[in-house]
């Protein structure tokens, strides 16, 4: 029954031959949802460096109250996984677009709520208890998001294409980092210390909303992955995509999983761990540093689709291996360049490690790794990888990095530590076995 269903629409369905328009706008819409979503996302890592120790985890050591922050970063990283299983075996089963909608929903409510918590001083241990129950409705929204924004843009994209399409899904990410890193640098900069910390941080998570509204009216207006219609037209949807993704696919989970840890964990390096290395090691200015990481985010919204771009000329692999390798050199020149609390020397910095290093990596991800499962369990197999990869990665960074400068009073452990995930990422990633073309569809 359910094969009759989309049989009449699938047949005049082909993704191979969908016009460049058409891919365009539908990456147009992944990519303008992944920006709301990395703009909920994000927003709350920044206010963790910035406002959370101070607000919700109170307590005499600054270092330690930025350990309990980051931990419930950390905790928003847990719950994306239990997402991405959840969205995509309804994604897999009944349609990504339907999924789509609903993760918006799941995030923006979620932040718009974090926005309304009171402090510590005003309710005690139910604030932080409140801000975890939400950093974990955040962290499922997410987990379901880039999985089916990422499938319906590979699945509607000429595959000779697929890696610059793929690569503007991912400039969501930077401008999600870069519009509430600059709403905090903007209302930080204008407003005095005391009422930043009492009301104006909150001003961000609440306008999240009015985004949620932009997103869902784009995404209503998208149809449904000819590809999902086309698959489920010729056989029946399997009836639980992750036993079938664990049973078949399982060494490109594990691998996969493995390739994405140094992109995740060293994005939040540089954009989350940087900023309370330069404001708490350094004594730096907050400000001086969240502009560096706003020029870091916007250099990487134009790398993204150039290393995109060449992913489709000279191959995903060899630009990803060398995003890794590269990124494994400069963590050993990345903090000294931060030391010199030279603004310009602290840009640049962070523009080659989002820039150049990451982006080169997360250029070419999204076509590399939706060409590791098939379609009838893409959105299962891409979620696992998408959403495990970053909790031991981008999910852990942050905490890794602050407890190890606590424990060692040094950036040298951190530095190994970067340089380690890198190398071993690169090696999983050489070891992925990509599905012929012909049975990517």
């Amino acid at each position: 029954m359910l094969n009759e269903t989309y049989t009449s629409r699938a047949a005049n369905s082909d993704e191979s031959t969908l016009p460049p328009a058409g891919s365009g706008q539908v990456a147009l819409a992944s990519a303008i949802g992944t920006t709301v979503e990395y703009y909920d996302f994000t927003l709350y890592a920044t206010a963790t460096a910035l406002v959370f120790n101070h607000i919700f985890f109170v307590s005499g050591d600054p270092m330690v109250g930025s350990i309990a922050a980051f931990a419930t970063f950390f905790v928003g990283y847990c719950a994306r996984p239990l997402g991405g299983l959840l969205f995509g075996h309804f994604g897999d089963r009944v349609g990504r677009r339907t999924m789509l909608l609903l993760t918006v929903l799941i995030m923006g409510i979620g932040t718009f709520l974090i926005g309304l918590i009171p402090s510590y001083n005003a309710i005690g241990i139910y604030a932080p208890i409140l801000l975890v129950t939400l950093r974990l409705l955040q962290g499922i929204g997410l987990g379901g998001e880039y999985g089916g924004g990422m499938v319906m843009t590979i699945e509607n994209a000429p595959r000779e294409r697929r890696g610059f399409y793929s690569s503007l899904v991912h400039i969501g990410t930077p401008a999600g980092f870069l519009i509430p890193i600059a709403l905090l640098s903007v209302i930080s900069a204008t407003m005095d210390p005391d009422a930043f910390l009492s009301w104006g941080w909150r001003v961000p998570f609440l306008a999240s909303i009015l985004l949620v509204g932009v997103a869902l009216f784009i995404r209503f207006r998208i149809a449904e992955s000819p590809a999902f219609e086309k698959a489920v037209a010729k056989e029946r949807p399997a009836a639980l995509p992750v036993a079938e993704v664990l049973r078949k696919h399982w060494p490109n989970v594990l691998l996969g999983i493995g390739a994405k840890i140094a992109e995740s964990g060293l994005f939040n390096i540089y954009a989350v761990f940087a900023i309370t290395y330069c404001v708490t090691t350094l004594n730096l200015p907050k400000e001086l540093v969240l502009n560096g990481i706003l020029f870091g985010c916007a250099v990487e919204c134009i790398t993204l689709p150039i290393f995109g771009s060449l992913s489709d000329r000279i191959g995903r692999k060899p630009i990803y291996i060398a995003g890794a390798l590269l990124q494994a050199v400069f963590a050993f020149f990345f903090f000294g360049m931060l030391d010199t609390a030279n603004a310009a020397t602290i840009w640049f910095a962070v523009a080659i490690g989002l820039g150049l290093g990451h982006g080169m990596m997360y250029g070419a991800q999204g076509a590399l790794f939706s060409a590791l499962f098939p379609t009838r369990v893409r959105y299962t197999g891409l979620s696992l990888v998408q959403q495990i990869g970053p909790l031991l990665g981008g999910g852990l960074s942050p905490l890794v990095a602050v407890t190890l400068l606590t424990e060692y009073k040094s950036v040298i452990p951190v530095m190994f530590y970067m340089a380690g995930i890198a190398v071993l990422s690169a090696i999983c990633a050489l070891a992925l076995r990509v599905l012929p073309s012909n049975q990517e569809d």
